[in-house]
């Protein structure tokens, strides 16, 4: 026997009188809104995007190099300036080397990764051991300063494979390179004051010579002296710090 049932189905979002009265009466859920696509918006031409400065931050070095010719900036002395100006940034900021972290390195490596490195950017050698608590402790402190100051490379070897027969009370030791040559040893944790935190190491790195580099500046004298006063902040802020949570333990324990 033929099936005769049918539903009839209308347009979406469509209703009949019966459907709108249910719903007043609470017999059937409120009507879903009928869709609507969302307007057509034409895709953007390149060629057709306003030229300003945020259209030149946008741009790689190759494609600020590639709009020297361009006919668009030849009326426009302000946006010209501002492209070589843009380009000149994007190289001065490939030029600096990043580095970030505490690079382990053998011996072997020893002439490279220092001796010739040293010969363009700062580079601090820790010599240490495993199992050391105190090497463990500058080692903690050199991680966080090459994090601040990724242009400086910071290394760390194996005492032994560096100088043979190193005294192990002598570590940790820091060497502190540049254009080849030692500039600063620091032997011992002592050296680093009463307590050894990483802005009593970037103080003492820096007591003489610019060492730690975080490469936002340039290489003139305002810049560098701008990180030295940054690190003598910090190492002041620390200080008042440690100071003041002494003083709250004291207050602590005097209560009691």
């Amino acid at each position: 026997m033929a099936d005769y049932h049918f539903v009839y189905k209308d347009i979406e979002g469509a209703s009949t009188q019966w459907d709108d009265i249910q719903r007043k009466l609470g017999n059937l859920p409120e009507k879903a809104p009928a869709f609507k696509p969302p307007a057509y918006t034409p895709a953007q031409d390149e060629s057709s995007a306003p030229k300003d400065q945020a259209w030149f931050d946008k741009k790689t070095e190759e494609e600020l190099e590639d709009l020297e010719d361009d006919k668009d900036l030849d009326d426009d002395r302000f946006l010209e300036e501002y492209r070589k100006k843009r380009l000149s940034e994007l190289r001065e900021a490939a030029k600096v080397k990043r580095y970030g972290t505490v690079i382990p390195i053998s011996g072997s490596d020893f002439v490279r990764e220092v001796t010739q490195a040293s010969a363009e950017d700062w580079v601090v050698v820790c010599l240490y051991k495993d199992g050391f608590a105190e090497c463990s402790l500058l080692l903690r402190c050199l991680d966080e300063l090459a994090s601040r100051y990724p242009a400086t490379k910071f290394v760390k070897i194996i005492s032994t494979d560096c100088i043979p027969n190193y005294p192990d009370c002598n570590l940790p030791t820091l060497l502190v390179y540049h254009h080849g040559a030692i500039k600063g040893t620091h032997v011992g944790l002592k050296s680093f004051g009463r307590r050894c935190t990483t802005e009593s190491v970037a103080l003492l790195l820096c007591q003489s010579e610019p060492v730690l580099n975080d490469g936002k500046g340039g290489d003139d004298d305002s810049s560098r002296e701008a990180v030295m006063a940054g690190v003598r902040r910090q190492f002041i802020e620390r200080v008042v710090r440690d100071h003041e949570d002494k003083d709250n333990d004291d207050d602590g324990y005097n209560s009691d």
